[in-house]
């Protein structure tokens, strides 16, 4: 049996949860059975320290400027489809073996339509509803994502699996202050900050983070900041009317893309990691600020409970109140900051990619065999 990946998606230059995940259900794929044979297609060829080659996988380079996924990789389908065929991100292409496997993130676009451009919009219902059709199985990272799944698509259960994410091992608490200072002198962050890590788009809630954090600054008298960290995203001017005054001020810092060898001393430095988006497939970044020992808020709904767990404070995200009064108190209780921490760490230990990927395996090779 030869197990076939969609690879595209691990050379993004600035990778985001979908592209991570990507990257390392791959890795830990091609670790978890050695005479395991697989086939990795890329449009662009990773670089040896993104990706090893490892003997029990072949590559295919295929190169190709537009359509990949429904021209080039479509055309490879025709000409030698392996046994299984797996997309960790994005759509199958439209020709592809029977046995095909697809992780669906998450349904955010349906949920939230306005913080999507038409044109995106439309790109994600056309092809969610094509792999839920193709799909022999569908890989979810969360149980709200197949409640959503089976609401909106009819997809049945039984053809649906959850698969959570795992945390990175490198990811973990940075005590020493010398570190710790030198990567906030790179960003320009002063020492008491908030921290916000993702895509700076509508859907993650931006405008409400922004208001509950100034509540929380009047409220205690506290000189902190909040660093809004991250790529901009689609619909960003909407993101930008509502932190342009406090940015101006100096009370909001934008640092742009966090490089990923900074990433834990940025966690690690933060007050807590705050993440109040609105709709979350799974919510990598929530898991790795805990692994970091960072203490986590993140909104009440959609997946960030499965991933939080009893080991941070959640709010309503609509609720601008509430999410300040939740940053109130982790801004005025060292104690709460403290519990919160060894409370994530354990959590995140929960996490693995090495058991992502070993439970990937089994549903690829179950789809094999129906």
């Amino acid at each position: 049996m030869v197990i076939g990946i969609d690879a595209s998606r691990i050379t993004a230059p600035f990778p985001t949860g979908t592209e991570r995940y990507a990257l390392q259900v791959t890795r830990h794929l091609l670790q978890a059975d050695p005479n395991q044979r697989f086939r990795l297609y890329f449009n662009q060829l990773p670089a040896p320290s993104l990706l090893e080659r490892t003997p029990n996988a072949t590559w295919r380079h295929l190169p190709a400027r537009r359509l990949w996924t429904h021209g080039r990789l479509a055309l490879e389908m025709l000409a030698r489809q392996p046994t299984v065929l797996f997309v960790p991100a994005h759509v199958l292409p439209v020709v592809h073996p029977r046995a095909s496997v697809v992780t669906i993130h998450d349904l955010g676009y349906r949920f939230f339509p306005s913080a999507h451009p038409p044109q995106r919009w439309l790109a994600l219902e056309l092809a969610t509803r094509f792999n839920c059709g193709a799909a022999r199985r569908i890989i979810v990272p969360s149980r709200a994502t197949q409640r959503d799944l089976e609401r909106v698509y009819h997809v049945p259960a039984g053809r649906i699996r959850v698969v959570y994410h795992g945390v990175d091992e490198d990811l973990a608490p940075v005590r020493d202050a010398a570190a710790l200072a030198h990567v906030r002198a790179r960003y320009g962050i002063p020492s008491d900050y908030l921290l916000y890590l993702g895509t700076l788009q509508p859907r993650k809630n931006i405008g409400r983070l922004v208001e509950a954090f100034l509540r929380c600054r009047r409220r205690t008298g506290r000189s902190i900041v909040l660093v809004l960290a991250g790529q901009p995203g689609w619909l960003m001017s909407t993101v930008d009317a509502h932190v342009a005054d406090a940015e101006a001020r100096g009370l909001v810092l934008r640092p742009g893309y966090v490089a990923r060898e900074d990433l834990a001393a940025l966690m690690s430095g933060a007050l807590a990691f705050v993440f109040p988006s609105l709709y979350e497939g799974f919510g990598l970044p929530v898991l790795e600020a805990m692994a970091c020992g960072t203490p986590v808020l993140a909104s009440s709904s959609s997946s960030l409970p499965e991933v939080v767990g009893e080991a941070g404070l959640l709010a309503n995200p609509l609720d601008t109140e509430a999410l300040a009064d939740a940053l109130v108190r982790l801004v005025s209780e060292p104690a709460l900051r403290q519990d919160l921490s060894a409370r994530g760490l354990e959590r995140a230990r929960q996490f693995t990619w090495r058991s992502c990927a070993q439970q990937t395996l089994t549903v690829l090779r179950e789809a094999a065999m129906l």
